[in-house]
């Protein structure tokens, strides 16, 4: 199976509080119905538990613009404890043999520390006091 990166979304406070906005291009890699604006989908995040996500596109304007609709999105922000500057990565998981996807996975994550100048992110879920 073939991990492929979707994308990389540093939180703004309107993340943490609305709706999330991703970038047009992860648009192929879900689904989306002909004739529809919006689908269901599970992430698996870092201690295997499924989220559910809305991911829904404009009708009207120059482009789609996707975002996580707050009903779902929100509950992973609040469970997690994520705050403006922390970050969410998203991945597809594809079968290689046939092209199609077995999963998504996503990860909550926070920067600890700059190490040789490089931001060190760390899952949300490995961090002391995490769920508590």
């Amino acid at each position: 199976m073939e991990q492929v990166h979707l994308f990389t979304k540093k939180l703004k406070p309107t993340h943490i509080s609305h709706t999330l906005s991703l970038p047009t291009h992860v648009l192929e890699a879900f689904p989306i119905p002909e004739g529809a604006h919006m689908m269901n989908f599970e992430a698996v995040d870092a201690s295997d538990n499924a989220w559910r996500f809305c991911l829904s596109t404009r009708l009207t304007g120059a482009y789609p613009k996707p975002v996580l609709l707050r009903s779902y999105w929100h509950r992973f922000v609040e469970q997690k404890g994520l705050a403006p500057e922390d970050r969410v990565v998203f991945f597809m998981e594809r079968d290689e043999a046939n092209d199609m996807v077995r999963r998504y996975t996503v990860r909550a994550q926070r920067k600890v520390m700059i190490l040789m100048g490089q931001d060190v992110w760390v899952d949300v879920e490995d961090l002391p006091l995490h769920g508590l």
